[in-house]
C-alpha cells in the first residue's frame, strides 16, 4: 500500500479490552502503520498481562514506529485467563478510564523521542477516547467493531422503551411468544423480529447496566464526527444508508483481516494480538482430511453455556460420524471448568479433534473446512466471509442475534440452530451443512460473498478508496 507520506502523524488507538474489539483495532492499526503512522496502541494492564502470556514479550516489543501502551480498567486485580465479566468492564471503563487515557497522553506528547500524538482511533463503546481528543484538540474517528446491521438494533433501544416494549412487564416474555412479535419499524432491517434485536433489551429492570450502556454508546457514537464500520458497502448497503442519513461521515472499511493482506508480511509478522495461546498443531489434523468435509466449532472468546449444552454439542458432533475440529475453552462451561465425557473422547478418537484455542483464520482458510457452526461474533462471521465457508449459527448474546438473523434470511449463508440445542438438531444440521442439498446451496451463496468481499479489498475497490479518504479527512488535521 503506498503512502500519503503522513510521516508526522501519530495515532493513539484504544479498544474496548475484550478479544473481538482488540483484533479489529488491531488490523487498523497495522493499516494505519502502513501508511507511516507512528501508532501507539493502548491495552489495559490486565489485558496486556494476557498478551504476554500468550504470545511472549515479543508480542508487546512493537515495531518501529509502533509501540504499546496500558491504562487500567479499574477492576479488582486478576490472573484469571479469560475475558472480564463484561458488564463490569463497560461500567468499569465508563466511569474510570477517562482520567489514566489523558495521563498516558500527556505522557506522549512530552517525550522528547515521540512525535505529538495527532489523532486518536477510539473504539465505538469507549467514548472517553473522543472526550480525550476534544481536550488535545485533535481529530478522531470512531471504530465500530461489531456489526453495522447491530449497530442500527442498538440504535433503537431507545425507541422500544419510549414505546413501553422494553423492558418487559415480567419473565414470562421469555417463553410466551413476545420475541417472536415482529419488528417492521425500523428503516433498512426487513423480515425482523424482537428476538433479532441485540440481546439486552432482554430485561425486566429499567436500570439493567447493558441495556443502558448499549443504548448510550450507540448514540454518541452516532453523534461523533467519524465512524469506521468493518465491512463493505454490498454487504450492508441498506443499513449503512440509514447511517448515513443520521451521520454522513461514515467510512465501510471492511473486512479489516481482508483489507490487511495488502501490507507486506515483513512489516507486521510480528504483530499478533491473541490474548489466549493458539494450538496450531490442529492444522496438521485438517491437513490429512477430505476437502469440505470438516466440521469446525467456535464460540468465540466470551459465549459460556450449560454443562448440559456442552454434552448436547457434544453427542450430537459424536453422532454425525462426521470429521470435526471443535474448540473448548476452559471457561465455556458457565462457573466451571469444561469437562467432555471420557466415553465421548473414546467414541470420537479418529475423526474428532478438540482444543482450547485455534488460529481461526488459518483453519477457516484450510480447504478441509466444509461449515462453521459459530456463536456469530462478528469477527468470526467476517472470517468465514472472507474464505467463502457457510454457517451454522447458535448466537449467544449482545448483536449476535442480528447477525445471524441476516446470515440466515438476508445473505443466505447460514443455518440456525435451536437455542435449547439438542443432540440431533446438531447430527441433523451439520450432516445437512457438510452432505445436503441445503447445505450445498447456503456454500455457493458463501462464495458469492467471499468474490464480492475480494473485489471490494481490491485496488480500485470500495474499501480501500474509503480507507485512504478517512485518512485525508478524518485524521489529518484540517489546518495542516
Amino acid at each position: 500500500m503506498d503512502s500519503f507520506g503522513a510521516t508526522k502523524s501519530h495515532a493513539v488507538c484504544v479498544p474496548f479490552p475484550a478479544q473481538g474489539h482488540v483484533n479489529p483495532m488491531m488490523q487498523l492499526a497495522k493499516l494505519l502503520h502502513s501508511k507511516r503512522f507512528h501508532i501507539t496502541y493502548v491495552n489495559t494492564e490486565f489485558n496486556h498481562g494476557r498478551l504476554i502470556r500468550s504470545r511472549g514479550e515479543e508480542a508487546v516489543k512493537g515495531l518501529p514506529d509502533f509501540q504499546f501502551e496500558t491504562i487500567p480498567d479499574g477492576l479488582p486485580p486478576s490472573d484469571r485467563d479469560a475475558t472480564q465479566e463484561v458488564p463490569s468492564l463497560c461500567e468499569s471503563t465508563r466511569k474510570t478510564c477517562f482520567a489514566p487515557f489523558l495521563e498516558l497522553l500527556a505522557k506522549l506528547n512530552s517525550s522528547p523521542e515521540l512525535r505529538p500524538v495527532t489523532c486518536i482511533v477510539s473504539d465505538g463503546i469507549m467514548n472517553f477516547g473522543i472526550k480525550a481528543a476534544e481536550v488535545l484538540g485533535v481529530p478522531y474517528v470512531q471504530l465500530w467493531t461489531s456489526s453495522t446491521c447491530g449497530f442500527l438494533g442498538y440504535l433503537k433501544y431507545r425507541e422500544l422503551t419510549e414505546r413501553g416494549i422494553v423492558p418487559f412487564k415480567d419473565e414470562n416474555f421469555v417463553g410466551d411468544g413476545t420475541l417472536d412479535m415482529p419488528i417492521d419499524w425500523v428503516p433498512g432491517m426487513n423480515n425482523m423480529r424482537l428476538k433479532d434485536i441485540p440481546s439486552f433489551i432482554r430485561t425486566t429492570n429499567p436500570d439493567d447496566i447493558m441495556l443502558n450502556f448499549a443504548m448510550s454508546v450507540s448514540e454518541e457514537c452516532l453523534k461523533s464526527t467519524s465512524i469506521i464500520f468493518n465491512t463493505f458497502d454490498e454487504l450492508d448497503k441498506e443499513v449503512l444508508e440509514v447511517i448515513a442519513a443520521k451521520s454522513p461521515d461514515n467510512y465501510a472499511i471492511g473486512p479489516l483481516n481482508l483489507l490487511c493482506r495488502q501490507i507486506p508480511e515483513s512489516q507486521c509478522k510480528s504483530l499478533n494480538s491473541s490474548l489466549w495461546k493458539e494450538d496450531a498443531s490442529c492444522i496438521e489434523w485438517l491437513n490429512k482430511m477430505e476437502p469440505k468435509s470438516v466440521v469446525y466449532v467456535n464460540y468465540g472468546s466470551v459465549t459460556v453455556m450449560s454443562d448440559h449444552h456442552l454434552k448436547e454439542f457434544a453427542w450430537g458432533l459424536a453422532n454425525s460420524k462426521l470429521p470435526f475440529l471443535w474448540i473448548v475453552r476452559p471457561d465455556v462451561v458457565m462457573g466451571e471448568s469444561a469437562v467432555l465425557p471420557k466415553e465421548f473422547m473414546e467414541e470420537i478418537k479418529d475423526r474428532g479433534f478438540t482444543t482450547s484455542w485455534c488460529p481461526q483464520e488459518q483453519v477457516l482458510s484450510h480447504p478441509a473446512v466444509g461449515v462453521f457452526l459459530t456463536h456469530c461474533g462478528w469477527n468470526s462471521m467476517l472470517e468465514a466471509i472472507c474464505e467463502g465457508v457457510p454457517l451454522i449459527c447458535w448466537p449467544f448474546f449482545a448483536e449476535q442475534q442480528t447477525n445471524c438473523r441476516y446470515a440466515c434470511t438476508k445473505w443466505g449463508i447460514g443455518m440456525e440452530i435451536n437455542p435449547d440445542v439438542t443432540r440431533d438438531d446438531v447430527k441433523a444440521l451439520v450432516k445437512e451443512m457438510i452432505e445436503g442439498d441445503e447445505g450445498k446451496r447456503t456454500r455457493q451463496m458463501a462464495t458469492e460473498w467471499k468474490k464480492k468481499a475480494e473485489a471490494a479489498n481490491s485496488i480500485g475497490g470500495s474499501c480501500l478508496g474509503n480507507f485512504d479518504r478517512m485518512i485525508k479527512k478524518a485524521l489529518h488535521h484540517k489546518t495542516s
